[in-house]
């Protein structure tokens, strides 16, 4: 086997190849993810500069919103580079060890996306139904420890893949259909039994999207019920209108990958292979890209802000 100690049965490295298929348009298809990477990095870099350099974001609510710029950004980063050097330059080899990393650091991140949508669920749920107490029960304190069990939660999931897919021998190949290292992608390869990876990445998937989904729902709940015993029109709508850019960013981030998760298992043969790799990037890629623009669109403070931040660098 290319690149496989034959002793182990673990290869050296894999090879991604990419979008199987459509080698001959990866330039093409690289564009308008290039695309999509530098909108998601400058807009979530800029909001995390807003949020920390304007006071009056200093709010619950904006530290969650960084908290979710800073996991985007790592996603991005993790995923894009490496893509659009297999689409540029033909750089298809990865090391196995590193492939491990890069398979950890996608589904921790996605992971994490997860929980910090669930925190901000929460943040809307005491915003809107105990708004006299908001401050005190959103302290620093709670959110610092809040985003680090959520961090705790989603590395400690996440960490048994690696193991998983290390324990594995390798005897069909070390070919990857794929721009990325995906744990079943990869799983794939093997001529030992990945039932368990499987049944284990259908947990992981339970215990984090499940249940982030679960907690979402349940807020919204209690969100809805607040909301309509107000008497006023007004105050309900202005009590709805704060929780519009989370419910589209729940949209954007579950939407695709629900469709990914679906396809992937009940697809079968009928949707085209590079139609499953299009949808998985577009699932990591697509939430970094338009959280950014949805929040600035439609919050407000954050716009009254950029426009505080151009006009103070006009006169400078």
């Amino acid at each position: 086997m290319s690149g496989a100690n034959n002793t182990s049965l673990t290869p050296v490295y894999f090879i991604l190849n990419g979008i199987p298929g459509l080698e001959a348009a990866h330039i093409w298809i690289s564009l308008p993810f290039c695309f999509m990477y530098l909108i998601a990095v400058t807009g979530n870099c800029g909001l995390i500069y807003l949020i920390i350099h304007e006071e009056v974001l200093h709010r619950p609510m904006y530290y969650f919103l960084a908290l979710l710029s800073a996991t985007d950004i790592s996603g991005c980063n993790t995923i894009v580079p490496s893509m659009l050097c297999i689409f540029w330059f033909s750089l298809k080899e990865i090391g196995f060890n590193a492939c491990l990393v890069q398979m950890f650091f996608i589904h921790m991140l996605t992971g994490m996306e997860s929980g910090v949508l669930m925190l901000m669920a929460f943040d809307r749920y005491v915003a809107i139904c105990y708004p006299l107490r908001y401050s005190t029960i959103l302290t620093n304190t709670v959110i610092t420890k809040a985003g680090l069990v959520t961090f705790i939660r989603s590395v400690s999931l996440m960490i048994p893949f690696t193991f998983l897919i290390k324990r594995l021998p390798y005897c069909r190949g070390n070919l990857i259909h794929h721009t990325y290292c995906d744990h079943m992608a990869v799983a794939k390869l093997s001529c030992g039994n990945i039932k368990i990876n499987a049944i284990y990445g259908l947990i992981a998937a339970v215990f984090i999207g499940g249940f982030d989904m679960f907690c979402i729902s349940m807020s919204y709940i209690m969100i809805i019920h607040a909301v309509v015993k107000l008497s006023s029109v007004d105050a309900r709508h202005k009590a709805f209108s704060t929780c519009t850019s989370h419910i589209c960013a729940i949209v954007i981030t579950y939407v695709p990958a629900f469709f990914n998760f679906f396809t992937h298992r009940f697809g079968g043969s009928t949707i085209p292979h590079h139609v499953h790799i299009f949808i998985a990037n577009l699932y990591l890629l697509l939430p970094p890209t338009l959280n950014p623009i949805v929040y600035g669109v439609k919050t407000k403070q954050i716009r009254e802000a950029v426009i505080k931040l151009f006009v103070k660098q006009k006169y400078i």
